[in-house]
């Protein structure tokens, strides 16, 4: 009997324990013709198609996706590629004959695949927000870690040359100490809904789509369309939010300019946070320490359409999405993929500052081109899981100040806020079978 014909409490029991409780093992080098990696591609629709096809230039050994129609658009082109709706039954199929994944599902089962990989030796790119929780963050860096695989987070606006420039200014000193930064972002609204509650069941699944796949490790729920393909977004149980969604993204300079970690408090203010769904709107103010390059920094994050006072930076139209960093010599106003400016006026371009970060000549490209070549041995990518995953769980942790309503005193150390209510929500309850 196949994997996705068994009753769901049965097939979880059989195979996910095996999947994720694989012993750590030692990197593994299988590479194929002329020196190729052989790569799993893990979710092959939406933004998974772009991420199959940016590292097409390798072998695509094998193809997974929960929906059927999905997989056959990329079964069509990775002809010779293994292909199944279960990433276990792909793992155990490849055995050892792949070296890496990319890992492109939903939020809440960003983690399963990536943790699995890492203990098979695998090196994985994963898309942004690199897990569900906080406490699955921590776990992957420190997995990775110990497995020496090379590893990439999602944020594409990080490999582009004029954001890697503007870090390289802040670097260098251009705006002298940045004390306070400003994050803001044009989700939820028009991109996807929050402030819901629970939709009703709607019959049953399309036909393409194998339901329980998709609901891999969360809570068990009848299907309703209100998830699947997109507004899974918007709902706890599978996505982050807007904060989630486009914090790995915006703390992109922050992450290059500062590697950013580790903040000391997080409170939040928000409106229409429910049980089942992120808010309509909330402001997070993060209080980060001094850490190596990193200043004291306050960190205020606003998003559903709200915005920091333009009187930040003169009065200027702040746009859909943006950062402004504050320094004591200069105001930079910025973005996920940069092309910023400076509130004196001055050209950027007349600024001398130490070249820290490669350019390419398609930054997108660059990015996954990054991870390659550090799978076959070069530098690590700059949004390594070393990176990445402290800023994913800054960024989570602004969802526990939602959530909870607490205002949280993080202990980066220990994992903790020392509030009981506000540590419940570092991690999540997995289903029967999913022990993780």
């Amino acid at each position: 009997m196949s994997h996705s014909a068994l009753p769901r409490r049965a097939f979880l029991r059989q195979t996910l324990t095996a999947a994720i409780a694989f012993p750590m093992v030692s990197r593994l080098r299988v590479l194929g013709a002329n020196n190729r990696l052989n790569i799993a591609s893990i979710g092959v629709g939406g933004k998974g198609w772009t991420d199959i096809n940016k590292v097409a230039g390798e072998n695509i050994v094998g193809i997974c996706d929960v929906d059927s129609g999905r997989l056959g658009q990329a079964a069509a082109k990775f002809t010779s590629a293994r292909k199944s709706a279960d990433w276990r039954s792909l793992y155990d199929s490849l055995g050892s004959g792949f070296d890496a994944v990319t890992v492109s599902t939903p939020d809440h089962m960003h983690f399963p695949p990536a943790m699995a990989a890492i203990r098979l030796g695998k090196h994985v790119y994963c898309q942004k927000p690199l897990t569900h929780t906080v406490w699955e963050a921590r776990q992957l860096t420190e997995a990775a870690r110990k497995a020496k695989v090379a590893t990439q987070m999602g944020n594409q606006g990080m490999g582009h040359g004029p954001l890697r420039r503007e870090a390289e200014l802040v670097r260098a000193g251009a705006l002298g100490t940045v004390r306070e930064a400003h994050i803001w972002t044009d989700r939820p609204g028009n991109f996807w809904k929050q402030g819901l509650q629970r939709p009703a069941p709607g019959g049953n699944p399309p036909p393409s789509l194998s339901w329980d796949l998709w609901l891999g490790v969360a809570p068990q729920r009848p299907y309703a369309p209100g998830y699947h393909p997109f507004a899974w977004r918007g709902f706890w149980d599978f996505g982050t939010g807007a904060l989630g969604d486009m914090g790995c993204h915006l703390f992109n300079i922050l992450a290059l300019a500062f590697e950013i970690r580790d903040p000391l408090s997080v409170e939040a203010e928000s409106e229409g946070n429910t049980v089942e769904s992120a808010p309509l709107w909330s402001k997070v103010t993060y209080q980060f320490p001094k850490k190596g390059r990193q200043p004291a920094i306050k960190v205020v994050w606003h998003d559903g359409g709200r915005k920091p006072d333009a009187g930040l930076f003169g009065g200027a139209n702040l746009g859909g999405n943006g950062v402004i960093l504050i320094g004591s010599k200069d105001t930079l106003l910025t973005s996920y993929e940069g092309g910023g400016k400076l509130l004196s006026g001055a050209p950027m371009d007349a600024i001398k500052a130490k070249q820290i970060f490669a350019r390419h000549a398609d930054w997108e490209q660059g990015h996954y081109d990054e991870w390659i070549a550090a799978c076959k041995g070069g530098p690590k990518a700059p949004s390594n899981f070393e990176i990445a995953g402290p800023v994913t769980e800054a960024v989570l942790l602004g969802n526990v100040a939602i959530r909870s309503g607490r205002k949280l005193q993080w202990n980066a150390g220990k994992l903790t806020t020392g509030d009981a209510v506000a540590d419940a929500l570092l991690s999540k309850g997995y289903p029967a079978g999913w022990r993780i």
